[in-house]
């Protein structure tokens, strides 16, 4: 189990879990809330690396958002970095996945110092993914319509959690290379839903302005970007382009996985983690 704490900063009180040993690593995501059950992801993590699963604002128990503004990119990093000093943790490495791994690039743009290393995965540097022809964001892909559908539940605060739980398993099908393994894959314990106020700031309106990809080459730390071959969120041209543009990464290609790799093929992606 992960151990609960509450760091009080001066930008608001924040929950956050932590588990394993040796240097610190930090773990979020733009609009899920964890508990003490970890995270699938995070736990990779853990064998190598303090983690601080965090919970941003909004999201489990920390402080409640109050403005569309505290939902972006910017605010989320600033909280980050609260949290950071009211560690006293001089600097930590930070690993993202999906939207996580688009928070982290921003974070080393803008706080490069506080960070050792970035390990970014399934992720993008644009919003130019939502429109790439084999995405399912986009509206020419075969699996749109019913992706809007999914989201709307999923969106939706007044969805009952037994239709939101079903919504989200069907994503998560769609975004699996064997979909027919979900159940064998997501078997352990985890943490790790949607919050809806932060997925559909995110999904409308944060990410429709996001594209970094210009100003990638300004990332010096060590960076590790990992994508699944055939992923349909964020196509793998787009980790290609992440490790392009930032000069001292390294890409690792899942040649079975779609947007899941650290489920998908777990053993290869603990071997990557292990590695750097």
């Amino acid at each position: 189990m992960w151990t609960q704490q509450f760091i009080k900063t001066n930008r608001g009180n924040f929950e956050i879990f932590v588990k394993g040993k040796g240097l610190p690593m930090c773990i979020t995501h733009m609009y899920s809330e964890y508990n003490h059950l970890g995270n699938q992801f995070a736990n990779l993590f853990t064998e190598h690396y303090k983690v601080f699963l965090v919970n941003l604002r909004g999201a489990g128990k920390s402080e409640p958002v109050e403005s569309e503004e505290q939902m972006g990119f910017e605010e989320a990093i600033k909280d980050l970095e609260a949290i950071r000093n009211e560690l006293n943790i001089t600097q930590w490495g930070f690993a993202g996945y999906s939207a996580g791994g688009m928070l982290g690039m921003a974070y080393a743009l803008r706080y490069e110092k506080s960070l050792t290393k970035l390990i970014v995965c399934s992720s993008s540097a644009s919003c130019r993914y939502v429109s790439h022809p084999d995405s399912i964001f986009c509206k020419e892909h075969p699996k749109n319509p019913r992706l809007m559908e999914i989201l709307s539940i999923m969106n939706d605060s007044k969805s009952s959690m037994d239709n939101r739980i079903k919504a989200n398993r069907e994503w998560s099908m769609m975004s699996l290379y064997r979909p027919e393994k979900l159940d064998e894959y997501f078997s352990k314990p985890s943490s790790g839903s949607s919050v809806p106020k932060l997925l559909h700031h995110f999904a409308y309106k944060e990410v429709s302005n996001f594209d970094i990809t210009k100003a990638l080459h300004k990332i010096i730390i060590p960076t590790t970007v990992i994508g699944g071959l055939y992923d349909v969120q964020c196509p793998f041209e787009f980790c290609e382009e992440i490790a392009r543009e930032i000069p001292n990464s390294k890409l690792y290609t899942f040649e079975e996985s779609n947007h899941a790799p650290y489920v998908e093929e777990e053993e290869k992606f603990a071997q990557v983690i292990a590695s750097i």
